[in-house]
C-alpha cells in the first residue's frame, strides 16, 4: 500500500491544535500519534481510526466505515473509513472521535512497546 499524500495532508491539518502529534510510518501509511498512542493512520486504503471498543459498533454504522481486519482477525477498537466517505466534515468528525478516545488513555513513554506473553499461549 502507498501513502495517500492528499489524505495525509488533510489529516495533518485537522489535527492542528490537538496536542503534540508525532508521525510515524505504519500500516502502509502514516500514523499520527498523540502522547505515544495512535489516533489515526492515513493510507491509500483510507483512514484507520482508533475509536475504542465501546464506540466501535456505533462507528461501524456510519457511512464508509468498515472493521479493521489484520491477518484475518478483526481488531477491536479500530475501524477503517473508505476514502470516498472522507469529505471535510466527515474527516473532522472522525478525527475528533479518535482524539477524544486517545485522550482517555495513559501516555506511553517514547520508544515503549507493549509487552507480549512469553511461551505458549493457551
Amino acid at each position: 500500500m502507498t501513502v495517500d499524500q492528499d489524505l495525509t495532508a488533510r489529516v495533518r491539518a485537522a489535527l492542528m491544535g490537538s496536542g503534540a502529534i508525532r508521525e510515524i510510518k505504519m500500516f502502509g501509511g502514516i500514523g499520527f500519534m498523540l502522547n505515544g498512542n495512535m489516533v489515526v493512520a492515513a493510507s491509500s486504503r483510507g483512514l484507520l481510526v482508533r475509536v475504542g471498543k465501546d464506540r466501535q459498533q456505533e462507528a461501524l454504522s456510519k457511512s464508509g466505515a468498515r472493521p479493521m481486519v489484520m491477518r484475518g482477525r478483526t481488531m477491536d477498537g479500530y475501524i477503517y473509513v473508505d476514502p470516498p466517505a472522507l469529505n471535510a466534515h466527515a474527516l473532522k468528525t472522525w478525527i475528533e472521535l479518535a482524539v477524544a478516545f486517545v485522550q482517555t488513555l495513559p501516555p506511553k513513554a517514547p520508544g515503549s512497546k507493549p509487552k507480549r506473553a512469553k511461551g505458549k499461549q493457551k
